[in-house]
Order: C-alpha cells, then structure tokens, then sequence
C-alpha cells in the first residue's frame, strides 16, 4: 500500500507540522490512527475523533511558529532545519481490529522507511500493539509506557489484542527488550496473574508515588544512555484535574511539568524513535482544556526532538 491509499489529509495540520510534503522529506512524521482492536460489546468510537480534536487546540497557536515557547527555551522547532510532516488520518473502521493493525503497521513502516521519526494520535489503548510490532527495524527497543495501568492481560472478553493487552503483546516480540512502567496506580484490569508475569518478565514499575516521591530520576535510572526508547503515553497516566478526558479516571497521577521533564529528558539521554497518545476520550472534556494539555505533550516531544 501507498501512503496515498492509508492516510487521509488532516483539515488543520498539527502545531508545527506540514501537510503539503512527502514524509521523505520530513524528520518526523505525526499521524492519527482513530481505531484499534474492540472488544465485543464495547465501543471503541468515544476516542475516534481524538487526532482531530488534538490537532484543533492549537490550532491558534500554530500560526506563531517563531515566537518563543518557555517549556523549550525558544521557538518550537529551534533554529535548524528539522521538519515535521503530518500525514493525516488512517482509514481505519471501529470494528476492523485486524484491517486496523495492518494499517497502523503499514504507516509506521512507511515512515521508518523514510528515515523519520513516527508520532501517532490514537485511538484506543490497543492502536500501540500494531505501532510497537513495526518498530522491529529499530529494535533493540525499550518501551517506555506512560500509563495508570499495566495492560498485561493475555486477553479480556476473548480478545488477545485488546486494550488490556498491549505491554502483554509488546512482551512476546523479539525486538523488546526493556519495558518500563510510569505513572502505574489505582485499580485496573490487572489481577495478581498479570502482576507477577510482568515482574518476572523484568518490566520496572515505577508508581506514580514513586515519581511524585523521588522524581523523574526514579525512571531515569532504568534507562541505559544511547537506548533505543519508544514512548507510548496514556492520557490516564495524567492526574485528573488536568486530564478528565479519559476512559477510567484515576486520582493521584503525574502532573503536566512531570510529564514534559520526564519525555525530555528521555530525549536528551536515549534515541528517542517514535511515539503515540493514547486514549483521548474528547466528549469528556467539557471545557477544552485537557486537548489543549495533551495537545502540549506532543508539541513539547516535537521540539525535544528537534533539539537533538
């Protein structure tokens, strides 16, 4: 498949990004995949819209892309010549789950064959599973998952590829060979089972408290300097007061400065060779403001990369 056949051009291109060119010609590449893998009975159509509303919160700000931005120290992008495309939409179905993992696969491939970075706006917690599968050209890989659950369930409602599943997945690939877990609290889909193989598996949990308590340090230490690193973030990871917009609110989460410290500095210590936003839930957002934060999360990994 061409990349003419699997993506749909975005109507507002996101903060910093470019429409108008080949993703040959860009350093990295933002795409939207508004679908993964549903499980039976339940709706995966609440994220769908997640890339477009993303793009949208800043859309004002887009037209001010020399001014300064203070979470980067200057403008967006820096001084240089790195060039971000945004390929559009995948054209994904809500009830596709296969159809859905073979084009993100397909779009993440096409851009690594192009020698840039991949950035992908999910969709649901499962559009990772297919994006980490292709990232086996840059592997060795360490993931690091940005999350308030695990997702070590081998399968929930029959369903091995679903939005339990994705660190479970990522875990039985070849070219995975560190996952570290940040932001983990609360209840989720995780029993004891899940727990344990991850543990024995090698998977770091930092918590959470363990962030709030020591830092970004307390992942950072996890990290070999040069790694190959992925960054799957999950808006749940978020505390609640700035991120309402997800599926399953849970109290006690990373703040808007941690997060932002924490991306960078993975960026500044490690290769940073793609990343995803997951699980945007925009009719949960009453107000706004929470597109606007993760919109701000993308916009700073743009400019870090940049940097490097």
């Amino acid at each position: 498949m061409l990349v003419s056949e699997v993506f749909e051009v975005p109507k507002v291109p996101f903060m910093g990004a470019r429409s108008d060119i080949a993703i040959k010609a860009a350093d990295a590449v933002v795409f939207g995949a508004p679908h993964g893998t549903p499980y039976q009975d339940i709706d995966n159509k609440p994220y769908a819209t997640a890339p477009d509303v993303l793009r949208a919160a800043l859309e004002e700000d887009a037209r001010w892309p020399d001014h300064w931005d203070f979470d980067l120290g200057g403008p967006l992008l820096g001084e240089g010549e790195f060039i971000v495309a945004d390929a559009g939409n995948l054209k994904t179905s809500s009830l596709d789950g296969s159809g859905n993992r073979l084009l993100i696969h397909e779009a993440v491939s096409q851009i690594l064959d192009a020698d840039a970075v991949p950035l992908m706006i999910g969709g649901d917690d499962s559009t990772p599973i297919p994006f980490i599968e292709a990232l086996k050209p840059v592997g060795p890989l360490t993931i690091i998952q940005i999350d308030a659950h695990i997702d070590w369930r081998n399968e929930r409602r029959g369903e091995p590829f679903g939005y339990s599943s994705t660190m479970r997945r990522a875990s039985e690939l070849d070219h995975v060979e560190r996952i570290v877990q940040v932001g983990i609290r609360g209840l989720g889909s995780a029993r004891r089972e899940e727990v344990e193989i991850a543990k024995d598996w090698g998977a770091e949990i930092v918590t959470a408290r363990d962030v709030h308590r020591n830092g970004i340090e307390a992942v950072m230490a996890h990290l070999p300097d040069d790694a190959n690193c992925m960054v799957t973030f999950d808006c749940d990871a978020l505390d609640t007061g700035i991120m309402p917009a997800v599926m399953a609110p849970t109290p006690g989460g990373l703040t808007y400065t941690q997060s932002i410290d924490l991306i960078a500095a993975v960026i500044h210590k490690t290769n940073l060779v793609a990343f995803d936003m997951i699980e945007f839930v925009p009719e949960r957002d009453l107000n706004g403001i929470a597109a606007i934060t993760a919109a701000r999360i993308i916009t700073n990994t743009l400019g870090c990369l940049a940097r490097k």
